[in-house]
């Protein structure tokens, strides 16, 4: 074996050796590297320098002539300057030269500096933002980091309630009182930790602040779309692509559920993941009314049927001050933060008698048949008044006290046929006409529900009915506005 190949082979079975050099940027090893085998050329004739080549650690050959490759770079950089003006640039592979002073040259160049023209890439230098530990998504800079993070935050809260809300953060005073109607912004928070960090990416990947927004709100910047075919409708196509018909709705603002879809219709069905959202904490401090409660109180000493207001109710005030959640303007949430009573309310009360005897009404009417309907009600008929109601076709003929009272007259009447009025003692009475037979006598107590007759048609009468009458300190009211 040659002296050449010799050495060759000895430096490559000492790889790990090489493979513990300190990486350095592929500028700084070049430009070191010439120096180096021009000042050793012109100490020992004969003796020339070949260059080895590691990328990450990995042997990608050996180059006589290391200038070739600063051109490569040189091009790669030209070209992406050209393209990306306005982003800080650098060569991304990570190059390791480790030079090897040699007798003859071997290399073969033109294959070598072929796998570097593929393996170099140029990065951006610019700043991601991480979320939940993982950097989803690079913009240009701090500056553009940061308009990013309040567009963000201006999709839920007003310019102007955020620049009150940052410069709060940014005072040592406390929080005044909140005043009466008062709103205001007390904490953004967002669903996930965002963080800005100083990275390296593909020039393509660094996005503008409106890309960068899209794709932090819908978790992409490509919508899915999908064409209408025939028997499609709306609940069809939203199942098919996992998401409500409302959802779909709300991506697609030009259709309703009335629309009628058209074969080769494009509508948007892209599913939104948002990488994060953005929730607005409002405190604010409104006077509500504490409605006044009615309440009872019984007197045994007064009949029933009887009360009286003993105190008006007027309502309270409280100052309540509540917690709102919005997330993109619209309310998530509310929840009590304080309360503190300004003005007591003063309850309603009302005194009502409790006290019953069988011959007094309560002024309470209980239906006076087994059932039936109203065949008639009180008003005009045939020419003249009908001074109350008639009740015809019920589950049986019993006729019953309306309520208590006492029996005051009985008997036939012309136009009633056999009638009964039983006087409640409280301002009312009740008549009970065109009966068949009578049960009580004038004089009888009848508490409420008793049975006092059976129905009939006597009198002037067309058919089987009672014909039954509310009379009110002696003039007739409708029966209807009484009977529960």
């Amino acid at each position: 074996m040659s002296f050449n190949k010799e050495v060759k082979e000895g430096n490559r079975k000492r790889c790990n050796f090489y493979s513990t050099i300190k990486k350095i940027g592929v500028a700084s090893v070049l430009f070191a590297g010439l120096g180096i085998s021009s000042g050793f050329s012109g100490e020992q004739e004969g003796i020339q320098t070949i260059y080895h080549i590691y990328s990450d650690g990995q042997y990608v050959g050996e180059l006589a002539n290391i200038d070739d490759l600063e051109k490569i770079k040189e091009e790669k950089m030209k070209e992406a300057v050209s393209e990306y003006k306005n982003l800080p640039l650098t060569i991304g592979s990570d190059l390791s030269v480790v030079e090897e002073k040699v007798f003859s040259v071997g290399t073969d160049d033109s294959q070598v500096l072929g796998q570097l023209q593929d393996m170099l890439s140029v990065e951006a230098e610019a700043m991601g933002i991480n979320i939940g530990g993982e950097s989803v998504l690079y913009v240009k800079d701090k500056a553009a980091y940061d308009e990013v993070i309040k567009e963000l935050k201006l999709q839920t809260v007003s310019e102007e309630e955020l620049t009150e809300f940052e410069a709060r953060k940014q005072s040592t005073e406390s929080l005044p009182p909140l005043k009466e109607n008062e709103t205001r912004l007390v904490n953004i928070e967002f669903s996930k930790e965002l963080q800005a960090e100083e990275g390296k990416t593909a020039p393509d990947e660094v996005l503008g602040v409106e890309d960068a927004l899209t794709l932090l709100n819908k978790g992409t910047l490509e919508e899915k779309k999908y064409t209408v075919q025939a028997g499609d409708v709306l609940g069809k196509i939203a199942s098919a692509h996992n998401m409500k018909t409302q959802q779909l709705l709300d991506l697609n603002p030009n259709i309703t559920e009335d629309t009628l879809l058209q074969i080769g219709d494009e509508l948007n069905v892209t599913v939104l993941e948002p990488f994060v959202e953005v929730e607005a904490h409002y405190e604010t401090k409104k006077i509500e009314p504490i409605q006044y409660k009615k309440l009872t109180e019984k007197d045994e000493t007064k009949f029933k049927g009887e009360q009286r207001v003993k105190q008006e109710g007027t309502d309270g005030k409280k100052a309540v001050t509540q917690i709102v959640r919005k997330k993109n303007g619209t309310v998530i949430g509310k929840s009590v933060a304080e309360e503190h009573v300004i003005v007591e309310p003063v309850h309603e009360v009302t005194v009502v008698g409790t006290k019953v005897i069988p011959s007094r009404g309560t002024g309470n009417f209980v239906w006076p048949a087994d059932g039936g309907y109203i065949s008639s009600q009180m008003g005009k008929r045939w020419g003249r008044v009908h001074q109350g109601i008639d009740i015809a076709r019920p589950s049986s003929r019993s006729i019953f006290a309306a309520d208590n009272g006492v029996v005051t007259q009985v008997g036939y009447h012309g136009t009633y046929g056999n009638r009964i009025v039983i006087t409640h003692n409280n301002g009312y009475e009740t008549l009970y006409a065109h009966l068949s037979s009578i049960e009580v006598k004038v004089g009888q107590t009848v508490p409420q529900g008793t049975k006092i007759g059976v129905m009939g048609s006597t009198g002037r009468s067309t058919g089987m009915h009672l014909h039954f009458e509310v009379l009110k300190h002696g003039s007739n009211i409708d029966p209807l506005s009484l009977l529960r």
